[in-house]
């Protein structure tokens, strides 16, 4: 079954902030020109939960909040005329928001908002506009009826849905036994799980389809971690946090220790399942080899021997950086071997804003993305992007002479 944005949006108001919208302004906590939400939220008065999230691409930047939004008519009482609101309680985030910004509005449940703002021109910004097929969107709300959609979101889609901050919701078979017969309750080490991965899908073509065959490992190495997780989250809240069962520090450091491990597991899986299609395809490389400062590139092109070897043509080498998430994190690869111009970057990270790929190709930076995300970007973007097969390609031929 498709996973399709109706599962987590029933529709959306899209627009600009105006300057009397942001609260350092104005203290008036609503929103100009709402009367179209009335194809969302109705006629009747409703209060609502609300999300606010404040995207940015320095990821410790965002802001998150909870809160309360009220949908009502301010003229009810009045027999001809209507005069509907949209009043929002006081938050870290609107008042963080800048005259510009995108603000999206999304109905998530019967009585559940998200209201979604990206700083203009970021790479969070081009990210909403993709995953709702927005264009550009002026000071006046535009509505969109997710209802019915019916599109499967893809690898793209349910990156962004899970940077929301919402659970990807995945039609998966019980894997569990399965995992637990193999690991018992613990997380094996990443190069094993990775190994495991890939021996539930035998069907994948590391040389015909290199770029489909990442994602689908990727996919699924989620799907098996997820899984994972969720058994060994459950044992330990059915345990108890310290020697009273109720130990709030001992809770705040299992909480960070599932968080941390998420991060730096999905990054380990990226480098496991590429350096396992390299190798199918008889590609030659070091992952970690110690280049100048003691710097660490993920992969060097045919080894980190002919990289140290000066009698080595520079022109014969090649890097690759792993980013599953780039925005702002692309620029730690430009100190990690020197020898080496262009660098090449790879990342799962969808819908790029221009300006940074702009940059990222003025510091000499070749771009990598697997076939599928590269449609979220734009066609002038797409010049500069090349696909795994075609930079698997690139580094046969230099392996070559």
């Amino acid at each position: 079954m498709a996973n399709t944005i109706s599962k987590y949006f029933s529709g959306i108001a899209a627009k600009r902030l105006t300057e009397v919208e942001i609260t350092e302004i104005s203290n008036q906590h609503e929103f100009n020109g709402i009367s179209p939400l009335k194809d969302i939220f109705g006629s009747e008065k409703i209060k609502f939960t609300g999300k606010f999230i404040l995207l940015n691409d320095e990821e410790d930047r965002i802001i998150e909040a909870d809160g309360a939004l009220t949908w009502y008519d301010a003229r009810e009482n009045h027999a001809t005329r209507t005069e509907y609101r949209l009043y929002y309680t006081g938050n870290s985030v609107i008042e963080n928001a800048s005259v510009g910004d995108l603000v999206i509005i999304g109905k998530t449940g019967e009585n559940s908002v998200a209201l979604i703002i990206a700083p203009a021109n970021s790479t969070s910004e081009k990210q909403l506009f993709w995953l709702f097929g927005l264009s550009e969107v002026g000071n006046k709300f535009i509505i969109k009826d997710l209802s019915n959609e019916k599109r499967d979101l893809g690898f793209a889609g349910n990156y962004i849905i899970s940077s929301l901050g919402f659970e990807v919701e995945e039609d998966k078979e019980d894997l569990l036994g399965l995992i637990l017969e193999k690991f018992g309750g613990v997380f094996p080490s990443t190069d094993t799980f990775s190994n495991f991965t890939r021996s539930t899908l035998p069907n994948i073509s590391p040389i015909e389809d290199p770029d489909t065959a990442l994602l689908a490992c990727m996919q699924r190495e989620v799907e098996l971690f997820k899984t994972l997780e969720k058994h060994i989250v459950e044992q330990k809240l059915k345990k108890g946090f310290g020697e009273s069962g109720n130990d709030v520090d001992d809770f705040i450091q299992f909480s960070l220790s599932v968080q941390n491990r998420r991060k730096s597991r999905a990054g380990f899986a990226f480098e496991n399942h590429l350096a396992f299609i390299f190798g199918s395809n008889g590609v030659l490389f070091s992952n970690q080899g110690k280049t100048e400062r003691n710097n660490k590139p993920d992969f060097i092109f045919p080894g980190i021997g002919e990289y140290r070897n000066i009698d080595f043509k520079s022109t014969l080498l090649t890097m690759l950086g792993v980013k599953t998430t780039a925005k702002d994190r692309w620029r730690q690869i430009l100190s990690e071997a020197d020898r080496i111009w262009p660098k090449h970057l790879i990342t799962l990270e969808p819908a790029i804003s221009k300006n940074q790929t702009d940059e990222m190709t003025s510091q000499k930076i070749q771009l990598v993305l697997p076939k599928e995300l590269i449609s979220t970007y734009n066609k002038e973007q797409q010049k500069e992007i090349i696909n795994l097969s075609d930079f698997i390609s690139l580094v046969l031929d230099k392996q070559q002479n």
